[in-house]
């Protein structure tokens, strides 16, 4: 599934609203995905850092439905991918809009819409709090995103956004070492990565930067616990990175 469609068809991202949640490449999947699909729209429900680099232009709005409408600027080769966002909140960020609008936005546009619907303070591995994550009800699919970078290192917050969350999911102590079993837990609890997708979207675990033999092994043991505890169809293991697929274990 290597190569410039495997992306978009392990996520099954062709069509409809597709939202990442999660830690540890959320935003590289996102600017992949946006990369691969026309004609993409890119938004968030949360705080996004600023990604005018990654589509062909950002339209700052709090009325994205009629902005979708408009042409695109005079002299752009483009119009998408598309981001779309409410308000630049400081230098280095956008505010997302409330997921109700990316309903909306999902009605409206007749192509992808991508959403980063939770935040993870570039953390490799989380679980969400009770405020998160926030899912638009229109979603198609939701794909929780762990690193396989986690495995080994500590259940701290050095590593892991919201470690007591994760602690308390899995009966671990914070402090303790991440193991593949325990991001597998996480990704397969409902009140982890599965939080809040809506009952006719599709959930698919992704576990990001597999970028050797032992990191696939690793993601390997991960999707199987995943696996045993979920009924979801797949576990997606990539190197978003280079935008690359490394196996979708069914």
């Amino acid at each position: 599934m290597n190569g410039i469609d495997g992306v978009v068809d392990a996520l099954d991202a062709a069509a409809g609203t597709t939202c990442l949640v999660g830690a540890g490449g959320k935003k590289t999947t996102l600017y992949a995905l946006a990369g691969r699909l026309d004609p993409a729209v890119l938004t968030a429900t949360v705080r996004i850092p600023i990604f005018d680099r990654e589509v062909a232009g950002v339209r700052v709005t709090e009325d994205p439905v009629a902005a979708l409408a408009e042409p695109a600027n005079e002299g752009a080769e483009d119009a998408f991918p598309l981001g779309l966002v409410p308000e630049r909140e400081r230098d280095d960020r956008y505010r997302g809009y409330d997921p109700t609008v990316v309903d909306e936005i999902g009605a409206a546009h007749d192509g992808p819409v991508l959403v980063k619907a939770d935040g993870a303070r570039t953390r490799l591995f989380k679980a969400p709090n009770e405020r998160e994550p926030q899912v638009p009800a229109s979603a198609d699919r939701v794909v929780p995103v762990a690193s396989v970078g986690a495995v080994g290192e500590p259940l701290t917050a050095e590593t892991v956004h919201r470690p007591e969350r994760v602690a308390a999911i899995t009966d671990a102590a914070v402090g303790d070492e991440i193991t593949p079993e325990l991001v597998g837990r996480v990704l397969a609890d409902e009140l982890g990565g599965l939080k809040d997708v809506p009952q006719d979207a599709t959930a698919i675990p992704l576990v990001n930067a597999v970028d050797d033999a032992h990191d696939e092994a690793t993601a390997r043991e991960i999707a199987r616990a995943v696996h045993e505890r979920a009924d979801v169809s797949r576990v997606v293991l990539a190197r978003m990175i280079e935008g690359e697929i490394v196996d979708v274990i069914d």
